[in-house]
Formats: C-alpha cells, structure tokens, sequence
C-alpha cells in the first residue's frame, strides 16, 4: 500500500510547511504540492445559499508557514473574498505566518487614476489583503510594478518569462530571424528583456483604447519584415489586443506572427476574435485554471507549477527568491 505523503514540510523552522488550496485553481496547488512532497493540507470551503462564504482548517496549524493559492481568475470577487476568509481564519488559528499565493493578482490594471473620481482598486485590494492577516504575498507578472509599492509586506513577483523563452527556444525560435514584440508602450521593458532572452530583434506596436477593453494598433516601430514575431502580454482577456498587433505586423511585412501570455482569462467571445486574427500560435500557463473556460484551438500551455514549488521553498527556507530567475524578475 502507498504510504501517504504528509501534510507539512519540514525545515530550517521547526513547525513545517503547510499548504492550502481556495477552488479558484485546485489542480495548480495538487501539482505544487505534489513537487513539494506533501498532501495538501484539509480545509473546509463552502458557500451558503445567501453567497457568504465559509471556511474552516480541519487540522491544527499552529504555528505553520501557511500558504494559500488562490488566483483572482472570474468569478473574481468570488475568490478574493474567500482568499480574505481563508487568511483570516488562518490568523485565529495562530499560524506563524501566512503566504497569499497569488499567481493571477486581481485589479492589477486598476493601478492608477485615469480619470476624476476613480479608485486605485490595486492599492485598496493590497490593504485589504494585509488587514486580513497576510504576512507575504507571491504573485506572478503583474501588470504594473507599482503594485508592489502599494503593499507594507514582502512581495515576491514572479515572471514566466524564463517559460515562455524555452517554449520558443524548443521551437528554434531564436536569432536575427526573430523579432520580439511588445504590444503596448508600458510592456518595452519586459520585451526587451525576452528580446534577449532569445537573441532577437525588439519592436514596438502602439495602440490606443477608444473605450474600455477595445484596443486598436496605432503604428509598428521597429523592423519586422520577413521575420517571425512574438509578441509578449502579461493577460489575454477579450483578444482584442493582440488580434490588432498581430494584423499591423503582418500588413508591416512580418513572416508569421505568435502571441504568449502568463494569465489567460479568455472572456466571451474571446476565442472567436483570437481564432480570426493572424496569429498562428497563442501560449499561456496555468495561472488560471482553463477548465470551463472557451479555449481557442492550438492553444499551448506551459505550466508554472514547478516555478511556484521552487519559489514557495525559498520563501519557506529563507534562501533568495530572485537567485531563482537569475536576477530577472525585475520587470519594471
């Protein structure tokens, strides 16, 4: 008979590691508990017939350096505040320190004012996580960096990046023949960095947003003629964003174009609108969990399980996050 693995990692701290899964994306916290060697850990997560939610440990973690995924992937208010209960549960029962694992931060393109009597919704969702007894908080290629200035607590951001590098590196997708595309002008440095990732050329598709969620590309700047192109996001929401990219490379003389994002939300409609652009490969990972969502064909998903195990251990440990990416998870 299979021995069962146990419920806490022990280490440099005496009272081990423990690991929680919220139902935004239970298969992601199986896999990272899996690599870590143990079972995830028994917690009780209902919602009553009125939306309120409930949760209750069903063991002791007194103690514990708890961490708890949770991605904020629709419904997102949902699991923010499910996330919210579990933390704060967490802190009554007397946990050493708790972790929001977080590998999609919710209202991260909330990040600022654009206009008279806006909210800045990042910053209210980063006190509200803190209020509740979040210690840390491990989150993956945010939209904007200032989001990790809005918190008071550690922040380890993560990037797919490295991911994303070896997808294409496995493809021969490197060299003078490739040029890396960032979409926007707020995702330059984040290209360039990938641009070097693979040893590619670098341009720029501008756009501008004649209403919410509704993008359209403005001008390509750089040389993409007879090359393939990458283009880079952190989030594909409605397509919208990289169908226009993907078309203004092609009428400016791109070979082929390709598209990757770490966060893959694929709202209604957004399967169609990427299935009729000029993209011939779309990768994402599983920050969100796909399952129920309208997938477009050939979609390729590159996992960040073993990204996660490797950072949760160093924050468990106490050994350096950013030794895990080399120095490169600075995107900002």
């Amino acid at each position: 008979m299979t021995a069962r693995r146990p419920h806490r990692l022990t280490g440099r701290t005496t009272t081990g590691l423990m690991l929680f899964a919220g139902r935004s994306n239970p298969a992601l916290a199986s896999a990272i508990a899996g690599r870590l060697g143990i079972e995830l850990g028994d917690v009780q997560l209902e919602t009553f017939g009125n939306g309120e939610v409930y949760c209750r440990y069903g063991e002791s973690i007194r103690g514990a350096d708890v961490f708890i995924v949770q991605s904020g992937s629709p419904p997102v208010n949902d699991n923010v505040v499910e996330l919210l209960v579990m933390i704060n549960a967490a802190r009554l029962a007397s946990a050493r320190r708790i972790t929001a694992v977080m590998p999609l931060f919710p209202y991260a393109r909330q990040d600022k004012k654009s206009a008279a009597r806006e909210p800045i919704s990042a910053r209210l969702l980063a006190d509200v996580l803190q209020a509740a007894g979040a210690d840390r908080v491990l989150t993956m290629d945010l939209h904007a960096g200032q989001i990790v200035g809005f918190f008071g607590v550690p922040v380890d951001h993560m990037t797919a990046l490295p991911l994303f590098a070896r997808h294409y590196r496995r493809r021969r997708l490197r060299g003078d023949g490739v040029v890396v595309v960032s979409p926007d002008l707020g995702r330059v440095k984040a290209a360039r960095r990938f641009a070097r990732m693979l040893d590619a050329g670098f341009a720029i598709v501008t756009k501008v947003r004649p209403r919410q969620e509704q993008a359209v590309a403005a001008e390509v700047i750089g040389d993409v003629r007879g090359k393939h192109a990458v283009i880079g996001d952190d989030m594909i929401v409605s397509g919208g964003t990289l169908a226009a990219a993907a078309a203004a490379l092609i009428e400016a003389g791109a070979r082929d174009v390709r598209a990757f994002a770490t966060h893959a939300l694929f709202t209604p409609g957004a399967s169609e609108t990427l299935g009729e652009s000029a993209l011939g490969e779309v990768a994402v990972t599983d920050t969100v969990a796909l399952s129920g969502l309208v997938v477009p064909t050939g979609v390729r998903v590159v996992s960040v399980a073993d990204l996660l195990t490797d950072t949760i251990r160093a924050v468990f440990q106490n050994t350096s996050v950013s030794a895990i990416f080399l120095g490169e998870n600075e995107l900002f």
